[in-house]
């Protein structure tokens, strides 16, 4: 196996990771890791140099395809209470990501350790 289908293979285990955390690995939720999984294989075709950051990437690109079908996800759990906001990836573009609370730039879990949190 190459370098990119690793890379590849190792985030979407990731992010399946934070959404069995979340309770959130329905069938269709899976489908959007496959897609985003499929369309991060393109683009590190077109820029081989971005293969560092695709962790980071199909995490957020999971996470805006769950906003626009579904709601925030997943939630600060850092924040208990009347405004619920979703946990943000830092660095957006950059290696080891982490979900951070904007709120608070409370670091909760790097990418594929929110079992610790939800």
């Amino acid at each position: 196996m190459d370098q990119l289908e690793q890379t590849l293979h190792t985030a979407r285990a990731l992010v399946l990771a934070d959404l069995e955390a979340g309770k959130v690995a329905e069938a269709d939720v899976v489908s959007l890791v496959e897609e985003a999984v499929s369309h991060r294989r393109w683009w590190v075709e077109q820029w081989p140099d971005g293969i560092a950051f695709v962790n980071g990437l199909i995490a957020q690109d999971v996470q805006d395809a769950l906003l626009d079908r579904y709601g925030r996800w997943p939630l600060c759990p850092v924040c208990i209470g009347a405004d619920p906001h979703a946990l943000e990836i830092e660095p957006p573009l950059g290696e080891n990501p982490h979900w951070v609370c904007s709120k608070t730039t409370t670091s909760v879990a790097r990418v594929g350790t929110l079992n610790k949190w939800l």
